[in-house]
């Protein structure tokens, strides 16, 4: 009985000393930081960064060589269509002048009959855009299209409205250059050198640069002043080449850095067809592109020039599976992530569609709610003990 007392005695210690040994030599947990795979709406986006302008601006210039008064008009004035803006006392002109400055009438009427029928065609397009936002409408109600056609259509007459504007302000702006040219031409022919030659707003609008106030001579074309409208602005942004082949017209955009924390939206109006070639900061030629969008409110803080933040989207999706991408990393030529189960790593292959800075979308392997390792080291392998910090 004392020979099997003491064979207990001593196979109990050998499990406590094996046990202690197990605890001293086993590994111990590393300690990770995890996030959560969910679902919701995933946005990849263009990020940008552009101006805002004027969406019709004019350049007024000398219509003919002359003295060119000293122009007091300041910047910030609001003009009206046929306003004085300056005024220049012609130089005499030779037989070869006066052909020139005839040329010019001819010329200015051929664009001002051109811009006459671009306003018909504006017109005529905004009828038939109303007209179909009409049948989209009664078809939305009933029941038999969406309401995101609706907003497309409103939005469509929308855009025709601001091209027949725009047509029109084209319009006047080209009669007040035929108007220009033929009064050059008069006040040379019959005025003498005592003649002064008024220069006209084209349009109602703002005056937002001034090159020069000074009194001083000037050759035919020189730029005198910028006028446009401050509140109808469009935002022009640089894309590269590979990302604006991505970018549709209509697509939604979000506008940040105006002066304000709170975002505007906007809608891609077109994408210019040519690149050009930019020199980045890094001194590398890029190839970009120029993406012009609309801006339906403009803040008050927000004027002609000013530099905002751009983000043009091009993929949505909602209720979709969105993994962080820090918890990706390449496994033999496939995405794979580290998922935590029972406080030991599992690894899993992953399959991906788009990607963003913060997520990527799921499209195989991993399910809403599994918690992931974030930033993956070398010395987490499958099974072994992790110990998450958050």
């Amino acid at each position: 009985m004392r020979i099997k007392r003491n064979h207990l005695m001593w196979a109990g210690a050998a499990a406590v000393f094996g046990v202690a040994g197990w605890l001293v030599v086993r590994e111990p947990p590393i300690e990770v930081e995890t996030g959560v795979v969910t679902r919701g709406t995933l946005q990849v986006t263009v990020d940008a960064e552009g101006k805002t302008r004027v969406r019709e601006r004019y350049v007024l210039t000398a219509p003919v060589a002359g003295r060119l008064q000293r122009v007091d008009i300041p910047e910030g004035t609001h003009v009206r269509a046929g306003d004085v803006i300056a005024r220049i006392a012609p130089l005499p002109l030779d037989a070869q002048a006066v052909r020139q400055a005839e040329a010019r009438v001819a010329a200015a009427g051929s664009l001002a009959r051109d811009a006459d029928a671009r306003v018909r065609q504006a017109s005529a397009t905004l009828a038939q855009e109303r007209r179909a936002a009409q049948r989209v409408e009664r078809l939305v109600g009933a029941g038999a299209l969406a309401e995101h056609d609706s907003e497309v259509a409103r939005l469509t007459v929308r855009l025709r409205e601001e091209d027949l504007a725009a047509a029109d302000a084209r319009a006047r702006a080209a009669a007040a250059d035929v108007d220009q040219a033929r009064a050059a031409l008069v006040s040379v022919s019959g005025g003498g050198l005592g003649a002064v030659l008024a220069v006209r707003a084209p349009a109602d609008g703002c005056v937002l640069r001034v090159p020069e106030r000074s009194e001083r001579v000037v050759a035919a074309g020189t730029p005198i002043a910028e006028l446009g409208d401050p509140n109808a602005l469009e935002l022009v942004v640089d894309v590269l080449s590979s990302d604006a082949s991505r970018v549709r017209p209509g697509a939604p955009v979000m506008i940040d850095r105006w002066g304000d924390d709170e975002a505007i939206g906007g809608r891609v109006r077109t994408v210019e067809p040519a690149a050009f070639t930019r020199v980045s900061a890094l001194g590398v030629e890029e190839q970009r592109v120029n993406v012009v969008i609309d801006v339906p409110t403009r803040p008050v803080a927000v004027s002609d020039g000013y530099r905002v933040e751009a983000r043009i989207v091009v993929w949505e999706r909602s209720g979709t599976t969105i993994v962080p991408v820090t918890a990706l990393f390449r496994d033999q030529g496939s995405w794979a992530a580290y998922v935590v189960a029972r406080g030991r790593a599992a690894l899993r292959t992953v399959r991906i569609g788009e990607r963003t800075p913060g997520g990527a979308e799921v499209l195989d392997g991993l399910n809403a709610g599994d918690r992931v390792v974030l930033f993956p080291s070398d010395q987490i392998t499958t099974g072994r003990r992790i110990a998450p910090t958050r």
